[in-house]
């Protein structure tokens, strides 16, 4: 049995992936909005879907999708070299996002072909935006006990419950949500199954969170005997367990679990070089670009499985939870360098982009499943529990 460090073996963009990053590169120049590095910080938290739509004309929303569908039909480390680009200058990513990463391909996977039909062409167009359902008031990162029922009646489902921590929930047109088909919560996974619910549809109902940063990304999301087509479900009723975990290592291995602190750390260098050489922050920067190559060579060691169209769930979680701890200390670490020279903190753009982190980054170790749940599905997969 392979064991599970066995695939963070050195993995090389092949040469096409590597020959793309070019062509992401010059249109980013064209394309790329002219934001101070605190609004770029945001990155994909940034809605903006006149951005999103222009790279959709170029076949990279969607660029993994097969080209009958309108995507581009590249491969997962193609989609690496794009979303490192993206997040290394901190373009508005986050309309086409989650459609882009996790429920395109999931629909891909699962979906019937009148699915595949109607979806996918509108995704890969930037004309449909997707937030994922998974949380709930009372279950958090247990998804395994979700109470949102989705009751079979006459045309199709009912569908009653709450989501939250919805992103961009008051944006999308569309959510694929984790239902209870059958069964109690007490159950656990069995009974839950994945429905594609119109936002439009009466009986939605949808609430903005306001964060501390003074953003409104996050949404608790309503139902109240919606109405959903009996073709909403996706996949096998039952089998939403199997196909979330897939759609979470997805999720969870990309260069985005690694980079939402990176504006930051070249805003704090650029600081830097317009000062005189601190020697301490130097080191510090040295260590951190250190931790995020080897997590960067991690991540793409995961990319070779999702290439290879493996499901690496456990070795997602691994990057997903050391990736963010380093996001984090980004964060700390520049507030801390700021701390100590009153001239680096004189810098108000770095002043800016580093207040904006510190009040952001404890959000990076609760989206995509937080620290605890993730060490958890490690150990297991560690053989520890």
């Amino acid at each position: 049995m392979r064991s599970l460090f066995d695939t963070f073996a050195l993995t090389a963009l092949p040469r096409e992936a590597s020959a793309f990053r070019g062509e992401v590169k010059a249109f980013l120049r064209d394309h790329l909005p002219d934001l101070p590095p605190d609004r770029r910080a945001r990155s994909w938290m940034g809605f903006d879907a006149t951005f999103s739509r222009a790279l959709a004309q170029r076949g990279w929303v969607g660029i993994t999708l097969p080209a009958q569908y309108g995507g581009a039909g590249l491969d997962a480390f193609s989609r690496f070299v794009l979303v490192e680009e993206l997040l290394a200058c901190g373009a508005p990513v986050s309309a086409h996002w989650i459609a882009d990463r996790q429920s395109g391909p999931l629909i891909l996977r699962y979906g019937t072909d009148a699915q595949r039909a109607f979806y996918l062409p509108r995704i890969c167009r930037g004309e449909a935006f997707f937030c994922i359902g998974m949380s709930e008031p009372n279950a958090g990162s247990d998804l395994a006990s979700v109470t949102t029922r989705a009751t079979p009646c006459e045309g199709g489902w009912r569908l009653n419950g709450r989501k939250i921590w919805t992103t961009n929930a008051d944006r999308c047109q569309f959510m694929l949500a984790l239902v209870r088909t059958s069964g109690q919560p007490e159950d656990r996974q069995k009974g839950l199954s994945q429905v594609i619910v119109d936002l439009s549809a009466p009986g939605v109902s949808v609430r903005p969170i306001h964060d501390l940063a003074g953003d409104a990304h996050f949404s608790e999301v309503a139902f109240d005997d919606v109405m959903l087509p009996a073709d909403a479900l996706v996949g096998q009723e039952g089998a939403g367990w199997e196909q979330v975990n897939a759609e979470l290592a997805f999720e969870r291995s990309g260069p985005e679990r690694l980079y939402s602190s990176v504006v930051l750390l070249d805003a704090w260098i650029a600081a830097l070089r317009r000062l005189p050489a601190v020697q301490r922050d130097t080191v510090t920067i040295g260590r951190v670009v250190g931790r995020l190559a080897v997590l960067r060579a991690m991540s793409l060691a995961v990319t070779a499985r999702l290439a290879a169209g493996e499901s690496p769930l456990i070795e997602a979680a691994v990057v997903k939870d050391l990736g963010t701890e380093l996001e984090q200390a980004v964060g700390a670490l520049a507030e801390a360098a700021l701390g100590d020279d009153p001239v680096l903190a004189a810098d108000a753009d770095l002043y800016r982009t580093c207040a904006y982190i510190s009040q952001i980054s404890p959000t990076y170790s609760l989206r995509g499943g937080t620290r605890e749940i993730l060490r958890g599905m490690i150990a297991r997969g560690l053989g520890l529990r």
